[in-house]
């Protein structure tokens, strides 16, 4: 009828309702992507924390909730978004994807270890603890970028 309708949630998810699911897996697959490249720049900068501004073997207090929350976000969209992603193609997968899901989760453990609060952890526990999650995130991003063929 020659109206603008505003860009709200509600009339994205209205046109997508009405469209192919090849529409909202894109959609999905974006916000999937996006979120994995806040997580990658949280990743570096909550980072940055454990090398300027130490206070007794913990990481800079500064900014701290906020890192966190935007750490905790990215990763609970990327979990969420690539479970979905997984059921809109059946659960077929790729044999890479499951190296994919293990270096996830070993980014997971690592960061878990590497911000865990308390004086048992020292700073160089911590470091290391960043060195492992980045290597595992480079090679997810590895695993994504060649997608080798294992046969």
């Amino acid at each position: 009828n020659g109206k603008v309708r505003p860009l709200t949630a509600l009339n994205v998810l209205t046109h997508l309702k009405d469209k192919p699911n090849m529409e909202l897996h894109l959609l999905i697959k974006i916000i999937h992507m996006s979120s994995m490249a806040v997580l990658i720049f949280i990743l570096l900068a909550r980072g940055l924390t454990l090398f300027v501004g130490c206070e007794n073997d913990q990481p800079n207090p500064k900014k701290r909730t906020l890192f966190v929350a935007l750490q905790h976000l990215s990763l609970t969209l990327v979990t969420v978004t690539g479970v979905s992603l997984l059921a809109m193609n059946k659960f077929i997968v790729q044999p890479w994807f499951y190296g994919k899901i293990l270096l996830f989760l070993v980014l997971i453990s690592s960061l878990i270890k590497t911000y865990r609060q308390g004086d048992k952890i020292t700073l160089v526990q911590r470091r290391a603890g960043f060195f492992i999650s980045c290597t595992a995130l480079i090679t997810i991003i590895g695993f994504i970028l060649i997608k080798p063929v294992f046969s």
